[in-house]
């Protein structure tokens, strides 16, 4: 009870603590990042060899879960101590490589536990000690997660998406960042918005213009907005994901017929409007001149 005070009397202190929180969360958002794919893909495998009746291909492997085996270098298989895992500080310690056979680790490590630390901070900033910014540390590492995995495989996991839409759900609930009717009809409209987009596309097209995890991830921001951020979501989303498609193209020469994620996106926009979706809201009505 008097940490309680301490921290909701002192926004320094909260901020400073959830930071390195955040740093420690982002050293295990590698793992979920690295792993889930993984392990989704075994799963898609063994129903494979299920349905056909063939022997599962990655029967004779060991268990791959979020909590075990131990972290190890891919290259040498040298198992990760606590001091080799320490965020940001081991990888500087040892110049990004491996402590055993001198591999280059990748920049993804620290930049996922400097993100995570970083935008943990703006969260206890911004909402201070209290539930909504419990639920909003969350939401963020949620989508930061899914982010990553997206860039990476273009795949937004539905064991990351789905349960931030019933979370959203379930914040709305208590109204710590919308109400529930807004929530509701937001999850729904955000859902039904893209998956229209999607068919027409297909329709005109005949291709398929993003992946159904769009749809549900839009539907999750939706539900812990309100539906009142969705336009919002949409256009940020959309000129920054163009802005950085025609920048890979025209400095990158990025060929494009190969598709872009577009959940980071989504996701980046969705955590601006969760922190400041009123005034950002605000300002549009007053540009339209309501």
């Amino acid at each position: 009870m008097a940490l309680a005070e301490l921290l909701a009397s002192s926004q320094t202190l909260f901020v400073v603590l959830v930071v390195l929180l955040g740093l420690m969360v982002g050293s295990f958002l590698n793992v979920v990042i690295y792993r889930l794919p993984l392990m989704m893909e075994r799963e898609w495998r063994a129903q494979c060899a299920e349905l056909f009746d063939r022997p599962d291909p990655d029967a004779d492997r060991p268990a791959l879960s979020l909590w075990g085996p131990r972290s190890q270098c891919p290259q040498c298989g040298h198992l990760i101590t606590a001091a080799e895992n320490i965020p940001l500080l081991s990888y500087a310690l040892q110049r990004g490589r491996c402590a055993h056979c001198r591999a280059a680790i990748g920049i993804q490590y620290p930049l996922i536990e400097a993100l995570s630390g970083c935008l943990a901070g703006m969260v206890a900033w911004k909402f201070g000690f209290g539930w909504p910014a419990a639920a909003a540390l969350v939401f963020t590492w949620t989508l930061l997660a899914a982010s990553a995995i997206d860039f990476r495989h273009q795949l937004l996991p539905d064991d990351l998406v789905l349960p931030l839409l019933w979370l959203g759900l379930l914040a709305a609930l208590f109204g710590l960042f919308a109400d529930l009717p807004s929530a509701v009809i937001g999850a729904m409209a955000g859902y039904l918005s893209l998956w229209s987009v999607y068919q027409l596309f297909r329709l005109l097209t005949g291709k398929e213009g993003m992946g159904h995890g769009d749809f549900k991830l839009l539907a999750a921001l939706g539900a812990w907005t309100g539906w009142q951020s969705l336009v919002a979501i949409v256009i940020l989303s959309s000129l920054v994901g163009a802005v950085f498609g025609l920048a890979l193209v025209l400095f990158r020469g990025r060929d494009r017929q190969v598709p872009m994620p577009f959940g980071p996106f989504l996701a980046a926009a969705g955590w601006i409007a969760l922190l400041w979706g009123e005034a950002i809201n605000r300002a549009y009505l007053e540009w339209l001149g309501f």
